[in-house]
């Protein structure tokens, strides 16, 4: 899809250097003065906009959730195997919030991203389970939360995974190596039934 009207506001600009200076400096260490001189604005107009650094993280905080649910309702409706590039599409999409994404996570912070990621995972869970053989023991939520948690620590864990792997998992290279990793650990169960 094009970019958001909304993107080409003075509100919007403040917005994203807003997600830049938390996801390089984190809450505290990001000032208004330095959002506004990113922005190309003044102090008085994030202000106005905003009122306060926390409603400026929360405003960043909404418009994640937004970007995801919209990247999500575009996978969800590629359900044809021509249209997997939506996968990899939503993935680079994401790309410019990771930064702000694990720093925001990592202070404690984001806790509507992650409610709002967790009831997405969790109506995949509902497609997924009625086809299922086994039906699972543990509760779809729980689940969610879990397989969310699960996902999102690549993102917080960035450095040390990237180390792992020997390639930076923010980069192309390193987002393919990433996601056939992860398909090879889904499709092939560490623990058998059994077990």
């Amino acid at each position: 899809t094009g970019p958001d009207p909304e993107d080409l506001t003075a509100r919007a600009r403040i917005r994203n250097a807003a997600l830049r200076h938390f996801g390089e400096h984190g809450f505290e260490r990001a000032t208004i003065r330095g959002i506004a001189e990113t922005a190309g604005v003044s102090s008085g107009l994030v202000r106005h906009h905003f009122g306060s650094k926390q409603a400026l993280r929360e405003a960043c905080d909404e418009h994640l959730s937004r970007t995801i649910r919209r990247l999500n309702d575009q996978v969800r409706a590629a359900k044809t195997p021509g249209e997997v590039n939506y996968v990899a599409a939503a993935r680079a999409a994401m790309g410019p919030y990771q930064r702000y994404l694990a720093r925001s996570l990592g202070e404690g912070s984001a806790a509507s991203v992650f409610d709002d990621m967790a009831r997405m995972t969790e109506q995949w869970l509902a497609e997924l389970d009625t086809s299922r053989p086994d039906l699972p023991d543990i509760g779809r939520a729980a689940r969610a939360a879990v397989i969310t948690a699960m996902a999102l620590s690549i993102t917080v864990l960035h450095p040390h995974v990237s180390r792992g792997m020997g390639v930076d998992v923010f980069s192309p290279e390193g987002d393919q190596l990433l996601a056939r990793t992860l398909v090879d650990i889904y499709s092939h169960p560490l623990m058998s039934p059994e077990d």
